[in-house]
Parts: C-alpha cells; structure tokens; sequence
C-alpha cells in the first residue's frame, strides 16, 4: 500500500483467534480483515449520525408544525399542552 502506517496491535486471545479464522476462511490476511473491518465500523458510525441528525431534524418538523396547527386552531389548549409537556419531562427524563 502506498503511504500506508503500519502500527501494532494487541489482541485478546480469543479474538485473534477468531479473526485468525476467519481471515483463514476468506483466504485474506489479518492485516486486510482488521482494515476491513475499520472501515465498515467508521462507515456504520457516519451512517448513525447521519440518521440521528434526519431523525432529530424531523421531530423538530413535527414539533414546530403541530405547535403553528395549535396556535392557529386551538391556541386555548397551548398553556395547557406546554404546562403537561414540563411535567412529563421532570416525571419521565428528569428534565425542567
């Protein structure tokens, strides 16, 4: 590989055992299953930020869209919703 690092690694017996096998199984060396490996672990870390960002970018579509629905059609429920969503809050997440 063309300016590459090499570093070391310690492995738990057992663990180096099993990608010792497995590397073995796919006729690849351990270098290439650990480098794999590395990549498809930070590729999955992207991919769940990326969907928790979308996930908390929706709720706060929802949140906004149903508190202008509110205001605009039934503003007399407002303080009322808002004094039950601070008690939720503190009740269920500890949250004032």
């Amino acid at each position: 590989m063309k300016n590459s690092t090499q570093t070391s690694l310690r492995f738990d017996p057992e663990l180096y055992a099993r990608v010792e096998r497995f590397a073995a199984s796919q006729q690849r060396t351990i270098a290439d299953v650990v480098r794999s490996a590395c990549e498809q672990y930070l590729l999955g870390q992207k991919l769940l930020h990326d969907s928790d960002i979308r996930l908390r970018r929706v709720c706060e579509y929802g949140q906004l869209a149903l508190d202008a629905i509110i205001q605009e059609n039934h503003p007399e429920f407002r303080e009322g919703i808002l004094l039950e969503l601070n008690s939720r809050m503190e009740r269920f997440h500890g949250a004032r």
